[in-house]
């Protein structure tokens, strides 16, 4: 009799993991599908005035392969570069100089903002500082990137031309990460895929919906949509900055898209296995607004959701339970399907897409040890500097 109830039991869980799955096909905004690109793009006819706004903070190892790109934009109107070196001790700044003279292109401006006051994070303080420096030239437009991104010739007119025909306040790409090393292949495009799993790219583009998200290393922001949404003083504690930014635009009635990038690519490595925890769970805890109650959801979520499927296969076949094999081999295999377009984007093989349960253990672990650091009073460290306080590192407004 016990044993019938604990093999109901499994039955049943894997029954709950083959509905959620179901559920996230078909009801999560096609989540899984990697169609959502760059929208049309039409002439403008006038193209407005661009600032490049670029924080930057001990990216020496990666800026000559970023810089230069954005120096070479082919851009039909008047653009400019605002690098702005936050307290780097790498050279970054001289570095940036000595590019752009032996590169040439746009026209670039280096300067530092200093240390961030208290209610800061540096990287928001860099950009306020940029932004500022870009106001005095009136552009329509304020292009947000990051030191490690590269960008196409044509990706600054692409993103323009897109922005203008469809009338967006903010356009932003979601740049394609480096996948090389065999942790990048395993942890890097799922990170792609459960971002899309919480922030539908369809319903981000949609008016009316609520959801709202950005990728940080391109936004295309119009200068009057920034200004109305008082970014980034209005973010200012922010550590997820991106999404922070793009729920400030939306509240303030901006019309926002996000999509997967064709044309623009990040060059930051993460060889190891601790260099992409590190960059999970440096902001994890903070995703869930240092709830308790909201990370114990998590976990169990993941569990459910991911976790069940080979359990209850492994189990069933343990305890020649046929109903258990099926079902979580049912939602083993709809989870696998749904992984497949993004390993093809990521131009992969197919080979880590059954292991997804795996990496999202991985996952699990890197949200479960980003809050034992919060509570260690660690917070949030990124580049040399640490956010302790709760309020700062929050991914409100």
């Amino acid at each position: 009799m016990g044993q019938t109830a604990r093999v109901s039991a499994i039955v049943w869980t894997a029954a709950v993991s083959l509905a959620a799955w179901l559920w996230l096909l078909l009801c999560q905004g096609f989540f899984w599908r990697t169609d959502v690109r760059l929208p049309p793009q039409g002439d403008p006819g006038r193209w407005p005035d661009v600032c490049v706004v670029v924080p930057a903070r001990d990216e020496a190892a990666v800026l000559p392969l970023g810089l230069p790109s954005l120096l070479a934009q082919d851009y039909p109107g008047r653009a400019e570069v605002f690098l702005v070196d936050d307290g780097s001790t790498d050279g970054t700044g001289e570095l940036a100089r000595d590019l752009a003279a032996r590169h040439g292109g746009l026209p670039l401006t280096v300067a530092s903002p200093g240390e961030p006051p208290a209610g800061w994070t540096g990287k928001l303080w860099a950009v306020r500082h940029g932004i500022a420096l870009a106001r005095a030239r009136d552009p329509e437009y304020l292009l947000l990137t990051d030191a490690d991104i590269a960008h196409e010739p044509d990706s600054l007119r692409l993103l323009v031309a897109a922005a203008r025909t469809g009338g967006f306040d903010l356009v932003s790409q979601m740049a394609r990460l480096r996948v090389e090393s065999l942790w990048e292949r395993l942890v890097v495009p799922a990170f792609v895929y459960f971002f899309a799993q919480l922030y539908p790219f369809r319903r981000i583009g949609r008016k009316g919906s609520r959801t709202a998200a950005a990728a940080g290393g391109c936004v295309l922001l119009r200068a009057d949509a920034a200004e109305r949404a008082r970014v980034p003083d209005a973010i200012r504690h922010a550590v997820i900055d991106d999404v922070a930014l793009a729920r400030a635009v939306k509240g303030s009635g901006g019309h926002i898209w996000l999509g997967l990038a064709d044309r623009v690519d990040s060059v930051r490595p993460y060889p190891r296995l601790h260099d992409l925890w590190r960059m999970v769970s440096r902001s994890a805890y903070a995703q869930l607004r240092h709830n308790p109650l909201l990370l114990l959801g998590t976990v169990a979520g993941l569990a459910l959701v991911y976790l069940v499927p080979p359990a209850a296969v492994l189990a069933g076949a343990a305890g020649g339970d046929a109903a258990a094999v099926l079902a979580g081999a049912a939602a083993w295999l709809v989870m696998t399907a749904t992984y497949v377009p993004m390993l093809r984007y990521y131009r992969q093989p197919l080979w880590p897409a059954p292991l997804l349960p795996f990496t999202a253990f991985l996952y699990l672990l890197m949200t479960v040890d980003s809050a034992v650091q919060h509570y260690r009073g660690r917070g949030a460290a990124w580049k040399g500097r640490t956010y302790a306080r709760p309020d700062a590192v929050t991914d409100e407004g």
